[in-house]
């Protein structure tokens, strides 16, 4: 099996980027958001990745880190998610606040998902909750009551739960701030975007 990829990017598609492996030119499909992390054309890139082997076709997956990998391959296993509905949900939002949208039980979210309707997020979380890696990424902890009152306070100011939920995980040392200032903390995050 193909585990990473690294080389230059060759072209950048909507759901894929083309990777220069010095003269050998290998489509890996991405996450939108794994897209807009990655650079240009020129730059160079290293992917941890995942190939899938149909009657008909060979896809490489390619991931900027192990977490979402691991992610991707977790949601293959729940019935009715696909490979493109698996990085959909990548393109969602951060590896770390997905894990915590599943622990939390929290289908709503998940159901915002393109591609996603209110059973599937269900059944994502029935199927992964007990599935969860024992290390979560940083920021996946579930929410306490004050990262939901900054949550809340965040949602009243316009930003989507998804925005604000992935600017809050993003905060270092965030146990020993009040709401406020995890609010101030998140509109930096949100501001530098």
């Amino acid at each position: 099996m193909i585990a990473g990829v690294r080389g230059t990017i060759a072209a950048i598609e909507a759901n894929a980027v083309v990777v220069d492996l010095h003269g050998f030119l290998i489509r890996v499909s991405a996450s939108t958001r794994a897209l807009a992390q990655m650079g240009g054309v020129g730059d160079a890139v290293s992917l941890v990745t995942h190939l899938v082997v149909r009657e008909d076709a060979l896809a490489l997956y390619g991931f900027p880190e192990q977490a979402d990998l691991d992610l991707f391959l977790l949601l293959l296993n729940v019935n009715g998610v696909g490979p493109r509905v698996a990085l959909s949900v990548l393109g969602f939002g951060d590896p770390g606040t997905v894990f915590s949208a599943i622990a939390e039980g929290d289908a709503k979210l998940l159901s915002k998902v393109p591609g996603i309707g209110i059973k599937t997020a269900e059944r994502i979380v029935l199927d992964l909750r007990g599935k969860l890696p024992k290390h979560i990424p940083s920021g996946a902890s579930p929410t306490t009551g004050i990262d939901q009152d900054a949550l809340e306070a965040l949602e009243a100011l316009g930003y989507d739960t998804l925005e604000a939920r992935s600017a809050l995980s993003g905060i270092e040392n965030r146990s020993g701030l009040t709401v406020e200032e995890r609010v101030f903390a998140a509109l930096q995050r949100l501001g530098s975007r």
